[in-house]
């Protein structure tokens, strides 16, 4: 029986060649925003990985919307300039289709990278600012509350949203994500553990979902209308009172009426006292039961680890896609890998089809 993970899909007018997405990982190699060298390395090992679609990292669309100082940026002419020379280069050799994931951090901005610790850098540091939020309420206790988005704020967030998407159709990017997860400044306002506003933006949840909604509705206009713009969002806080699939569910359902290109359903990330439970596919549930009240082309991730497990969430109908993050970091060549066990094909460079072992003749097509 053929593989359905290697099975071509369509996202909107986009077509990919199989199921096997890279999501977005934050790199924090930039510089002021601008794509460096690491990321010629970085995206370009991936491009040519065989999988059908990459989505470049958290990509900030204000300098303050950076998680670090260290964050990719879509603001600035140097930003996009940056960034051109990367796509131009992938370009080159790879056919694989790139999107791009659009995002602010609000209050889970200025910080460290992971290496450094991760923590907040104060506002008043060199290289810190002062975080925005939907509510004054920091991530953590210990850390400078950010200051509440006004009415203005939120009319210059969107605005920054939209110039972000216009540079990503000036790139030629294929798609746009927007970050709706992570406990970043979209999934602040949706759950009512961030958000406390007492205005049209707070309270019930129609009120909470208004903000993300409006981004969205912007950047669907600003952005080519064959080209998928789709959503990422965390289907639970794993905290009680937060979050759940449940509102879930409803969010993805105004999506669609919006014409949403695709759901990409992961969790966690809002609230320091999550409880995650991982497990081998523990987020694919989410993606399962959104697809299925929703019906919007769903990705799945988290720990999606083995070829075999990537096949059966595609062959029983969970999701459309399976995303890989950390699993395609340690082996770049997981699509090879994957095709290879499932007697599938995968395009790979030209340069690269002599690595074919012999009894697997078969399983490159040419670049």
């Amino acid at each position: 029986m053929a593989s359905q993970l290697f099975t071509p899909y369509r996202l909107g007018e986009l077509a990919l060649e199989n199921r096997i997405v890279i999501a977005p990982m934050c790199q924090y190699s930039a510089r002021n925003g601008e794509a460096s060298d690491w990321h010629m390395i970085h995206l370009g090992q991936l491009a040519i990985s065989g999988a059908g679609l990459l989505i470049i990292e958290a990509t900030a669309v204000t300098p303050e919307g950076r998680i670090t100082p260290g964050d990719l940026g879509l603001y600035s002419d140097e930003s996009e300039g940056a960034l051109e020379r990367v796509l131009t280069a992938i370009r080159a050799y790879s056919p694989i289709p790139v999107a791009i994931q659009l995002a602010h951090a609000g209050r889970k901005a200025s910080c460290h990278v992971p290496w450094e610790g991760g923590a907040q850098i104060p506002a008043d540091a060199p290289s810190g600012w002062r975080c925005l939020a939907p509510s004054a309420i920091p991530f953590d206790p210990k850390d400078e509350a950010p200051a509440a988005l006004d009415a203005a704020d939120l009319k210059s967030t969107i605005a920054a949203f939209v110039e972000s998407a216009k540079r990503a159709a000036r790139l030629g990017l294929d798609a746009i994500e927007l970050h709706g997860a992570h406990g970043y400044l979209l999934h602040q306002f949706l759950s009512p553990l961030s958000n406390q506003r007492t205005d049209d933006y707070g309270g019930s949840l129609e009120n909470r979902m208004r903000f993300p909604l409006e981004v969205y509705d912007a950047v669907r206009a600003a952005f080519p209308a064959g080209k998928a713009v789709g959503v990422r969002i965390s289907a639970t806080d794993w905290v009680e009172g937060g979050w759940d699939l449940a509102q879930s569910i409803v969010f993805a359902k105004a999506l669609a009426e919006r014409g949403c290109g695709y759901i990409h359903v992961s969790s966690g990330g809002l609230h320091p006292d999550q409880k995650i439970r991982l497990g081998a596919n523990y987020q694919v549930p989410f993606a399962k039961a959104i697809k299925a009240e929703v019906g919007l082309p769903t990705i799945a991730v988290g720990l999606i680890t083995e070829p075999e497990q990537a096949e059966a969430v595609i062959a029983d109908g969970e999701a459309d896609c399976i995303a890989l993050a950390r699993g395609i970091l340690y082996d770049p060549r997981w699509p090879w890998h994957a095709a290879a066990k499932l007697g599938a094909r995968v395009r790979a460079p030209n340069q690269y089809l002599r690595c074919q072992p012999r009894e697997l003749k078969s399983l490159f097509l040419s670049s």
